[in-house]
């Protein structure tokens, strides 16, 4: 184990990226000439009401090349049809706000016109969250961006949705000697907004809890264009949580437009660790003997045999565990000290060097590959539950040997990400070669493995989705998850939305526009 203290915290390495959506792959001939993939009746918007939203002060774009880039996100199944010159489905036009008066403005005229809305960032999602499955406008709060205060006494930060997550920490850090401490892989993809609109973790949860344990407050804009502010204090007795009802709610129930966030001092101190044991199973039970005592470093991942082979070039039959914390001196060394001795009362368990979490943090946020492997014609994507600890291993394995037994897969593999009193999450990471070259037979493929695993984790205690969402590709299967419940949503959706206009079919839920997503095999 190394120890590094006073050296601003390796959690800080990166780099910044362009504060504004990043295209996920290239469209075969080009953005002007993609077709639509959808069956679902697109949404027009009249040139009055154009003129009309462009009153309302925000910029209305109505090119095609920028409806279309504009329209499609990180979706893996929507990066393949890219290669086909095909899109998901297309807005009638992109406006983009700057200020939150300007988003209410631009809801009650949709509000009243019964025009959808389909709330996006930095569109980063991988479940086609923001894309617009009906049309209509595509509203793009880039720009509403920027921190506009820190309270450092309560040590709370309000900063707009729009803000891109590296820009928001660096700023944090720089001006103000804070941090979130709220780390996604896409960390220079994504925005504030993003995050708490799909309930994400960062890969610094353990230490600093996800997104839903960091909003304090919001500004929240319903779909008549009333503008509400939700939460506020550090604990109240107040009714439900207001707060818990848009946080994951992915633009189906009000725009987000800013949020007051918990931050903390900078971590003076860090260390890193790197173990091996015997199984993944074996890992799991380290992980939770771990947390049953009150020991959460910032960063603790278990990778089984392939994924540590594909990471790390272990090339034994070993599972890695990587371990790095940050904080008080104090508490950092205690902390490693747990995971250390849990580490060592495992059969086979030993330490390996340290420079594994430096590979980690100098290639955690690579994306690149996905795009290399789709344009190869190969099925590749990623599905990550969440579990009690009694169920993990089971699911773990139930999980990766029913993606193997699909025809055509070629991996199956996880690692354990996120780690709680209750139980972690596990991130499974699969892909396949389709019997031929064609769409057809790299959808299937694709359904195929999404179908198999997702059903085998719902199966074996484990929820639908830990921190990426539901969108569009997970609606089934939450209507699965939830039963009954699901009614619930609708109903509130029915209440705050009446004509439908957040968002519309997302998240599982029927849509009045007509028949969902029907884009799929």
């Amino acid at each position: 184990m190394s120890d590094q203290r006073n050296d601003g915290a390796t959690s800080a390495d990166f780099d910044l990226g362009p504060a504004e959506p990043t295209p996920p792959i290239a469209i075969h001939g080009g953005p002007a000439n993609a077709s639509v993939r959808t069956t679902a009746t697109p949404v027009e918007v009249s040139d009055s009401i154009l003129a009309r939203l462009r009153d309302c002060g925000a910029t209305v774009d109505t090119e095609l090349e920028s409806r279309t880039e504009s329209s499609r996100d990180w979706w893996p199944a929507a990066m393949s049809w890219a290669t086909d010159g095909q899109i998901p489905a297309r807005a009638a036009a992109v406006v983009r706000p700057n200020q939150a008066e300007q988003v209410s403005s631009i809801l009650a005229i949709c509000n009243e016109s019964r025009i959808p809305v389909t709330a996006a960032g930095g569109r980063s999602g991988v479940l086609g969250g923001s894309v617009p499955m009906y049309g209509g406008v595509l509203l793009d709060l880039c720009g509403l961006s920027g921190i506009r205060s820190v309270d450092d006494g309560s040590l709370v930060v309000d900063v707009l949705s729009g803000t891109f997550g590296d820009r928001f920490e660096s700023e944090l850090r720089t001006d103000h000697d804070l941090t979130c401490g709220h780390w996604p892989q896409s960390m220079t993809l994504s925005t504030v907004g993003g995050w708490i609109a799909c309930r994400g973790a960062g890969q610094f949860s353990t230490r600093y809890g996800k997104i839903e344990d960091m909003v304090v407050g919001l500004d929240v804009i319903l779909a008549d264009g009333t503008e509400i502010t939700t939460g506020g204090y550090p604990r109240s007795a107040t009714g439900p949580d207001l707060n818990q009802l848009f946080v994951g709610s992915e633009g189906t129930l009000g725009v987000i437009t800013a949020a007051r966030l918990k931050v903390h001092p900078v971590p003076p101190a860090t260390a890193k660790a790197a173990y091996s044991v015997p199984s993944f199973a074996a890992g799991l039970d380290l992980f939770r003997g771990v947390m049953r005592t009150g020991a959460t470093p910032a960063v603790l991942r278990l990778y089984d045999e392939v994924e540590s082979d594909r990471n790390f070039s272990t090339g034994d039959d070993l599972c890695v565990v990587t371990v790095l914390d940050e904080g008080d001196p104090v508490i950092v060394e205690a902390t490693m000290a747990v995971v250390e001795r849990e580490a060592r009362s495992f059969a086979g368990g030993k330490s390996l060097e340290d420079n594994l979490i430096d590979h980690w943090l100098a290639n955690r946020n690579e994306v690149s590959q996905l795009e290399a492997l789709i344009q190869g014609g190969i099925v590749v994507d990623t599905m990550e539950v969440s579990g009690p600890w009694s169920a993990l291993a089971d699911a773990y394995s139930a999980v990766t040997d029913a993606m193997k037994a699909v025809p055509g897969c070629l991996a199956a593999s996880a690692h354990c990400s996120h780690s709680y009193l209750d139980g972690a999450c596990v991130y499974f990471t699969f892909g396949g070669k389709p019997s031929e070259p064609t769409r057809d037979a790299w959808d299937r493929l694709h359904a195929a493995l999404w179908d198999a695993g997702q059903t085998a984790a719902l199966n074996h205690g484990c929820s639908v989705s830990h921190h990426h969402g539901i969108g569009i590709h997970r609606g089934e299967y939450l209507r699965e998850s939830l039963g009954t419940a699901h009614g619930v949503l609708t109903t509130i959706k029915d209440a705050l939305d009446p004509h439908d206009i957040l968002n519309p079919g997302k998240m599982g839920m029927e849509s009045s526009f007509g028949p969902g997503w029907s884009g799929l095999p």
